[in-house]
């Protein structure tokens, strides 16, 4: 099933070994593919500053991490049929942590990218890692998808993501939601956000 997708890129980092935006598409379709037909999403990259700041405002830790994930809800009474409803919510990367994660866990950049991007769309579409039972279910379909995407497996070497100090999720407000640009025409840095999921460890 081929997915038709709708991918803001927002590139708010200076960074010339960025991934190209075909790239972003190839690992988001990757994570959707047999899961959503349509889906609309934004995905900003963004320096360190930026990532803390929202890691604070909406989660209450105070630092910056690699990757977090706004879902989006539709409201209640939304007609099945809007489009609105393709809407998957937004993901904020860290780009200086993806380069600095890459050299300290031996891996290539471009596959910790993808990794992370991955991990992202599936907290967007109802995947969590917050139990042992949620962490593995999670961590072997990100393996299944990177490794279809030629990718050596994520986890190879590592502790399983259910051993490490797992950034949980934050309660937010649905009412306050505006980060979803394609929906509300606002960045993520504005004032709104929709319980972002944590950080891959």
């Amino acid at each position: 099933m081929t997915v038709a997708l709708d991918l803001d890129l927002q590139i708010a980092v200076e960074d010339p070994d960025l991934p190209s935006a075909a790239q972003f598409e190839l690992w988001v379709a990757a994570a959707l593919e047999g899961r959503r037909a349509r889906a609309a999403l934004s995905i900003r990259l963004v320096e360190p500053a930026e990532s803390q700041a929202l890691n604070r405002d909406y989660r209450s830790i105070d630092r910056p991490t690699n990757v977090l994930s706004f879902p989006f809800e539709p409201p209640p009474g939304i007609d099945p049929a809007d489009p609105v409803n393709d809407l998957i919510g937004d993901l904020v990367i860290c780009s200086q942590l993806v380069q600095q994660e890459a050299r300290e866990q031996g891996k290539t950049p471009e596959s910790h990218w993808a990794h992370l991007v991955v991990h992202g769309v599936l907290h967007l579409i109802g995947y969590h890692h917050d139990t042992p039972e949620h962490a593995a279910e999670m961590e072997s379909l990100e393996t299944e998808i990177l490794v279809g995407l030629g990718f050596p497996p994520p986890y190879e070497d590592q502790e399983s993501m259910e051993d490490h100090d797992c950034d949980r999720n934050a309660a937010i407000d649905l009412e306050r939601l505006t980060t979803v640009t394609t929906l509300a025409g606002v960045n993520p840095s504005g004032n709104g956000g929709a319980a972002p999921e944590g950080a891959l460890p």
